[in-house]
């Protein structure tokens, strides 16, 4: 008899756990309904004990309108970034809770908040960044790409921006996911520009943007190629990798990378960059060559190639692979600034032994030789200079650089020219 009173007692306090848990969720309803959003919050905030006990239902009921309460509070300003993470974990458990128990009753009407929470993360992001927030920032993209997990490319920003804040681990184990995915990034942006905001929008799809432009709400539209990402995706993965010791490991990945992908340059590239990190330059030569009869009037693997050269002190190949991209496009803006910059590299070798000279006629000497091949130094990167600003005329980095090379030289009307270009 006993036994059975336990039973009974057991019963009757997952009854009274019920009606409690009902009577809690109808109250913060009526709460919000009144646009008393804090008044929710809290009510919620209690009855989140009960929900053990609750009916699969009653679940999807209650994270359903606590979504709803975290969103509203966060549109309202009020602690925003935690309120907006909390209503997206609700609408997560939400569409969990429903998917398991089969049925769909709230699913369709929090899609729209979540959209809603998924762009309002996005943006929060992205003003994140901009103050050097990294952390946060990469935490919020990862957060919309769990409310969206088609929209692949947060994950792949959330894991640079982990990437960014030094957060290596972190960074790795969303490569791996990426890499799970076998994820490319690769497509067409198909662009027209906005007649009312003048600004550019993006559209789905080719269709949609010549609509646009047949209708007359949108003008000049012009093809972004999106050039692949696995090269960018396997690369942090293998810096990662060697950062922590693991150069084998990172070998190792990039080799799977290319037997998946065997057409795509950027990983030989960065097959290339890892075997040069390690000071393997038979090798490094041996890809980059692979790379070249690939494509040998790709602009931009040329330009590449240019880099990878800069950055293994290979000087004189940089420089042919960065006159080769201009070749190839004489738009090219980055190939003429970065000749630009190797040319003007070599000046700090002679302001080095400049400063090192005293006052001796041999030294008074040398220093008139080394001025000589200062000048010569500022007078080699001026046409490299002057074509990246015929090319990108509101480059103030590459005006400024010009500047103080005419400066340098002494070239006052052509300082004074530029100058008055620039106010």
């Amino acid at each position: 008899m006993k036994s059975k009173y336990a039973v009974l007692a057991s019963a009757l306090l997952i009854s009274v756990a019920s009606f409690a848990q009902k009577d809690e969720i109808k109250a913060a309803e009526k709460a919000l309904k009144k646009g008393s959003t804090q008044e929710a919050a809290t009510i919620l905030q209690g009855a989140e004990s009960l929900l053990s006990n609750a009916s699969a239902d009653e679940k999807a009921q209650f994270f359903f309108l606590k979504g709803n309460t975290y969103l509203e509070l966060a549109n309202k300003n009020v602690d925003t970034d935690k309120n907006l993470a909390l209503a997206a974990d609700a609408y997560l458990s939400l569409v969990n809770a429903e998917k398991a128990s089969g049925k769909a009753k709230f699913s369709a009407q929090a899609a729209t908040s979540i959209i809603d929470i998924k762009y309002k993360l996005i943006n929060s992001a992205i003003a994140d960044s901009k103050v050097e927030k990294h952390s946060d920032s990469a935490k919020k993209l990862y957060d919309a790409y769990l409310l969206d997990k088609k929209d692949t490319l947060n994950l792949y920003y959330a894991a640079s921006t982990y990437v960014n804040a030094k957060e290596y681990d972190t960074a790795l184990k969303m490569y791996e996911e990426l890499k799970r995915m076998n994820y490319s990034g690769k497509g067409t942006s198909y662009l027209a520009v906005n007649k009312i905001s003048d600004k550019e929008d993006l559209f789905n799809t080719l269709a949609e943007r010549d609509r646009a432009v047949k209708l007359g709400t949108h003008e000049k539209p012009t093809v972004e190629v999106i050039p692949s990402k696995r090269g960018e995706i396997y690369k942090n993965m293998a810096l990662i990798l060697v950062e922590g010791g693991k150069t084998e490991e990172a070998k190792k990945a990039i080799e799977e990378a290319r037997a998946a992908n065997p057409d795509d340059t950027s990983l030989i590239l960065t097959q290339a960059n890892l075997y040069l990190e390690t000071k393997d330059f038979d090798t490094y030569k041996k890809l980059i060559n692979e790379v070249l009869e690939k494509n040998p009037n790709d602009a931009d693997l040329v330009f590449n190639l240019g880099v990878i050269s800069g950055n293994a002190k290979d000087l004189v190949n940089a420089e042919k692979y960065y006159d080769r991209a201009i070749a190839i496009n004489p738009k090219y803006v980055n190939a003429y600034i970065n000749m630009a910059a190797l040319k003007l590299d070599a000046e700090t070798g002679i302001i080095d032994e400049m400063n090192k000279l005293g006052a001796s006629d041999k030294d008074m000497k040398r220093y008139a030789v080394l001025k000589t091949q200062r000048q010569n130094v500022f007078k080699s990167a001026i046409p490299y200079l002057v074509k990246a600003l015929e090319v990108d005329p509101k480059n103030d980095d590459v005006a400024k650089t010009l500047l103080n090379v005419y400066s340098a030289l002494e070239m006052t009307a052509e300082k004074k020219a530029l100058q008055a270009k620039m106010n």
